[in-house]
């Protein structure tokens, strides 16, 4: 692997069949593809962007007050030095806002907590809220084409994310003021979630692990989301999709001067699913390698080893 494998999302409507093969193989050799001709506006993901750098120049102990300790980061802010990727031993160099499905009324489920929102970025919701929407729907056709590939009904994961505990992350990495630290804008980890979809950095850092074990850079081309397998989709499938390997490094000068923005949206299963190998993807050749799990327990679980839950 030299690269990752690009899917055009056109082929959902012109081509499914086409685009079922696509999503399937490349997630089943790499687990990270570039989703081209995804329909999202980009100046949705621009204006997000924007009104992200606004967010992270306020002064620290404004941004602080939006910090919800004791809830595992789940909405608001967290402060840079927090998160450590599991394993590792310095944290990473971040800090990032904790965004969550818009809830009216009483939430399905009591794991949906209400979102915070900067009084000070006021355009900071809508925005955050559209993009936030925008990749929850093009998250759902991803998902219809997997469940194909794998051999399910096409809407097999609707009722099963619904009301999952997504989360948009917008991020800030500072710039890195100590050439020598040990530290890495994020460690080697793989994501808890369902998948992953990111926007935003052109900047080099980001890295996959691949299957030979070498470090392949990914640079994400004008327009394209990153879309990745998260834990629980591999567990779901007993390791049959991987979740890869991934990390961002401190890049060489004059990028490793200056801030990079980027914005992952993590979607979850919702909180009651129990996450069991599917009957597709396991037999003698390929035994369960995974106890079932709810996707809160397993979410809980994770939270604790990277050290937003204590």
């Amino acid at each position: 692997m030299n690269s990752i494998p690009h899917v055009d999302m056109s082929r959902y409507d012109s081509d499914f069949e086409g685009f079922v093969q696509a999503i399937g193989e490349g997630y089943e050799v790499n687990g990270f593809v570039a989703l081209t001709q995804h329909g999202l506006d980009n100046d949705i993901i621009h204006d997000a962007l924007d009104i992200s750098r606004e967010l992270f120049a306020l002064p620290d102990e404004i941004k602080k007050q939006y910090h919800m300790p004791g809830q595992g980061g789940a909405r608001g802010y967290t402060p840079f030095g927090t998160e450590i990727a599991k394993d590792a031993t310095h944290v990473d160099l971040k800090e990032f806002w904790h965004v969550g499905r818009e809830i009216e009324g009483t939430p399905k489920y009591p794991q949906l907590q209400p979102n915070v929102w900067p009084a000070e970025v006021p355009e900071f919701k809508t925005r955050m809220l559209s993009l936030f929407n925008e990749l929850d729907k093009l998250g759902r056709r991803v998902l219809a084409g997997i469940a194909v590939y794998l051999g399910e009904e096409r809407d097999y994961f609707e009722s099963r994310v619904d009301s999952g505990n997504s989360i948009l992350r917008p991020l800030h990495y500072p710039p890195i003021i100590d050439e020598g630290t040990p530290s890495v804008r994020a460690g080697a980890h793989e994501d808890i979630n369902v998948i992953t979809l990111l926007v935003g950095s052109r900047e080099p850092g980001l890295e996959v692990l691949s299957k030979s074990g070498e470090w392949i850079p990914v640079t994400i081309i004008d327009g394209a989301i990153i879309c990745n397998v998260g834990d629980m989709l591999q567990r779901l499938t007993n390791g049959v999709l991987p979740s890869t390997t991934h990390r961002v490094v401190n890049p060489p000068a004059p990028y490793s001067h200056k801030s990079r923005y980027s914005i992952p949206f993590f979607l979850h299963f919702n909180p009651d699913v129990v996450i069991d190998a599917l009957e597709t993807c396991h037999s003698e050749d390929n035994p369960k390698q995974f106890e079932p799990i709810t996707a809160d327990e397993y979410l809980n679980e994770r939270l604790r080893e990277i050290g937003l839950l204590k």
